[in-house]
Order: structure tokens, then sequence, then C-alpha cells
């Protein structure tokens, strides 16, 4: 091999073969890269041919030490003096050719075979184990919540019987025993909601739906919630089932089941249905005289003083704060009076033991409606008192969203929730903290109320009840009684006309 290096490079002698492509009458040739020393074979006959020289540049050098060995061709370097004569370069070995029988072997048909077989059997097997892990966990988790119910309040003394021809609230009323109030014995819930028929969705909501269905010929509203909210659902079927609970101003509750269909989990609350629906549809679809918005606010506030009145006895009530006053809770009779409904985040607190239970339902309240000590964290926990203090301030609110669909001075204003246009249609809690707590404001009263005689009175009552400091705030009682004398003066008024 010719050597065309730069003569001003340190060189070294490789040995050279064959000799013809060395140097001129010489058996070496001249480098400052490596030797090397390789062997090809040939691929038509198999001859081998064995050469040794020298690499001209350092690239050449590199690309060819690094092909070291094939089954065809080997190449060994080094890079001192005749270095070249002692390399033996050697084949690699051809790769291994696995006959039929090799304990190591697989053929390939076999593992095609395996490649579309497995997966197959994965779906096999795997789907019909998952299906039978979820049967399981909801079988299981069925039991939990007929255990939990079984434990909630209900009469001790249980019992079924025949229901014959009777109307539902005939039933009702048989069932219950005598002053309880509260829903019917366990065995009797079942047996009614194992008879009603669900007809039409008529509302939605974050914990689920209610639809209106019928028993036994007679219209009753289910609310359905959703699984993962099962701690509403127990907390307001337990408060439903308190004794003495029942009042005409309080939504009449029939029943609470649960009921498995297309392996999901319902979790139904039966109560009477009033087709008005909630405050909150009545007052956007409603424009109401003086006498009939005094009713509203009455009746609401008559139900309320249920809830938080204790009442002692042998089998007496705790008392009760709402803790989620507003109008899409409160439902409007065919009488024109209210009652309250969602009990799901209520509180109770008996005197007896001293004791407050918030349940474990972890929700919060509608935050357009909190409570300054609400939205800035300085509701006392333990003081009862503080939890009807806050309900009082949400009903304030709902009195003026009343006093606004109600006719003064031959003048109306359309339906709108408290503080609109000053927050967002679902404001946050720091939306509403700065508004209530920092900057202190409340619904606007227009001027023409307060120069009304009777609206007057009712502007005196709003402003009582969402007083910033809770202490000053009327009791539920006093706003009650106020506005009968204020509805009894505006009956006498129109009878003298």
């Amino acid at each position: 091999m010719s050597n065309t290096t730069d003569d001003s490079l340190p060189k070294f002698k490789c040995a050279c073969y064959p000799h013809f492509s060395c140097n001129v009458d010489s058996d070496f040739c001249l480098t400052d890269t490596t030797c090397y020393a390789a062997i090809q074979k040939s691929v038509d006959d198999g001859e081998e041919l064995r050469t040794m020289g020298c690499f001209a540049d350092k690239y050449r050098s590199k690309l060819m030490c690094k092909m070291a060995a094939a089954p065809t061709v080997a190449v060994l370097c080094c890079d001192t003096e005749f270095c070249n004569l002692r390399l033996q370069p050697q084949y690699a070995p051809p790769p291994a050719i696995r006959q039929p029988g090799h304990p190591y072997s697989m053929d390939i048909q076999l593992q095609l075979a395996m490649v579309i077989l497995l997966p197959m059997l994965l779906l096999v097997v795997g789907i019909p184990l998952i299906l039978f892990v979820c049967r399981y966990r909801h079988r299981q988790h069925m039991d939990e919540l007929s255990a939990r119910e079984r434990f909630l309040n209900y009469d001790s003394d249980i019992h079924a019987e025949a229901i014959g021809d009777s109307t539902l609230q005939n039933f009702f009323n048989h069932s219950c025993s005598s002053g309880s109030g509260s829903g019917l014995p366990l065995l009797v819930q079942r047996t009614v909601a194992r008879q009603v028929t669900l007809l039409t969705c008529i509302g939605k909501g974050r914990y689920g739906e209610v639809w209106r269905g019928t028993y036994q010929g007679e219209n009753v509203a289910v609310k359905i919630f959703i699984s993962r909210d099962e701690r509403s659902w127990a907390r307001e079927s337990e408060i439903y089932n308190t004794v003495l609970l029942r009042h005409e101003n309080i939504l009449g509750f029939i029943a609470s089941d649960m009921t498995s269909r297309h392996s999901c989990t319902q979790l139904w609350l039966i109560t009477h249905y009033h087709e008005h629906g909630s405050l909150y549809d009545y007052l956007n679809r409603h424009v109401l005289n003086q006498e009939a918005g005094l009713r509203l606010m009455h009746s609401a506030a008559a139900g309320l003083v249920h809830l938080h009145t204790e009442i002692f006895g042998t089998q007496g009530k705790p008392a009760i704060a709402h803790r989620d006053i507003k109008t899409k809770n409160i439902l409007v009779k065919r009488n024109g009076q209210c009652c309250i409904a969602d009990l799901g985040l209520a509180v109770t607190h008996s005197q007896k033991t001293g004791m407050i239970d918030i349940g474990s339902n972890n929700k919060v309240g509608t935050k357009r409606y909190m409570a300054p000590e609400l939205l800035d964290e300085t509701l006392n926990p333990e003081c009862f008192d503080s939890f009807r203090r806050a309900d009082i301030y949400a009903y304030g609110l709902v009195m003026w969203e009343i006093t606004r669909r109600t006719v003064c001075c031959g003048m109306v204003e359309d339906y709108q929730p408290p503080f609109w246009g000053i927050v967002p249609s679902d404001p946050s809690f720091e939306d509403m903290r700065k508004l209530v707590c920092v900057e202190k404001q409340r619904p606007v009263i227009p001027n023409r109320w307060t120069t009304d005689t009777i609206l007057h009175q009712v502007c005196r009552l709003m402003r009582e009840s969402w007083a910033q400091n809770p202490a000053a705030r009327l009791t539920i009682l006093r706003i009650k009684k106020t506005l009968a004398k204020v509805l009894e003066s505006l009956e006498l008024s129109e009878h003298k006309l």
C-alpha cells in the first residue's frame, strides 16, 4: 500500500503483504496512523485472501478498524512498528441456527400463535373477571347501604300493613305513630318505594335529579341522588325521619329507599309533590300582590321556626338549622304557602345532651346566600345559635326576592337573585367575601318600598335579618310574629275597603 501521508508527521513501519501493494522493492510501508492485518473470504469460491499494510489516513483507519470481525472478513489494527506481524485476525462465528427440537428454539408458527392467541385469551378471561369484580363490589356496596339504612332513626316498632284502596295521604297518616311526625316505618317505606312509577324528570341539580312519579294514582316527587352523594341522601333521610318533624310548612316526607338499575345504585327520597315547584321557579313565573307575598314569607318563616325549635318530651325533637336556605330549596304549595325542603346539610342540637350533630356530609351551602361569618370563617361551630343566625341572614335575602315580585305603587321588578349584576352567576367564595364582609353590601331596597305602609315594615325586617353582626339579627320566631301582624293588618284594611 503506497504511503501518501504528510512527511512532517512522525512515521513508523508496518509489515506489508502482498509486496506489489508496498513501497518499491520493500516489504514494509510507512504510516503515522495504524498498521493492519486482514483476512477476507471470497464469496464465489471461498478462497481466503490475507493482507497486511498501512492505513494512509486516520479516517480510513477508524472506519476499517471498527469492522473488527464478520463471518467473511476480519480486520485487526495496531499502532507500533511491525506490530501487524503478530496479529491473527479471526472470522466472527456464523449466527447459530436453532435446530428443530432444540430446548431454546421456538418455531415461527408458535410465535405467531402466541401473538394472536395471548390477547384473545386476555379478553376472554379478563373481561368476565372484571365484570365479576364489579358486580361483587356493587353487591357489597348495596349491603353496606342496607346496613346504614337500618341504623337510621326509624320507629322502633316496625310493622307492615296491607295497603288496600286507601289514598296516599290516608295511608301516610295511618302509618305514622300518633304525634311522631316522622316518616313511615322502614318496612312500609320500602313497600311504597317498590310501587312508585317514575314519569317525568322535573329538575336536575348537583345531587342528581327530581322526578314526578305516581303511587296508587297520586303524584309523588322522587329525588334521585347519584351514588357519590350518598352522604347527602343518608343525612336527609335521617333528618326527615326525626320524631315530630312533620309540619305543614316542611316538605312532607314519605319514604327513602335504594334500588339498582343497570348495575347502577340509585338512592331515592320520596316526598309529597307540589306542582308549582320551587319558590325560585314560582317567582320567575308569577307577579304577586301584597297579601300573596306576605303569605309566602310568613309560611316560610313558620317552617323555619319549627326547624329551629327544640321540642322537649319523651319523644322530643332536636333543634335543626337548615344551612342552605334559598328560594330553590323552598317549595310552593297549591294553597299559596311555602314548605321548606332539602335538609341534606342540616345540623341538629339537643339541650339534653348538649351535642351538635353536623353529620358526615362535608359540603357547604350556596355561596350567594352565605352569611358574613361563614364567608370570613368566624362562625363558631360549637355554638348552635351561630347556625340559626346564618339561616336568618339567608331568609332575609329570600324576603328581598319575594318583595321584588310584589306589586308596589303599580310597579314590579323582574325576578333576580340577590347581588345580581354585582357578582358572576356562579360567584366564588372570595367574590362573596369581598362583597359582603369587606364592602358590607346588601341587596338594594328601592325608595318606593319604604314609602309603602306594608312593605316599609317588611324592609325593616330584612335589614334586621341580614345585619353584619349575627347577634343583632332577629330570631325567626320574632320575624314570624311580626309578619303575622302585618298580614292581619293588611287583611283588616282590605276588609274595610
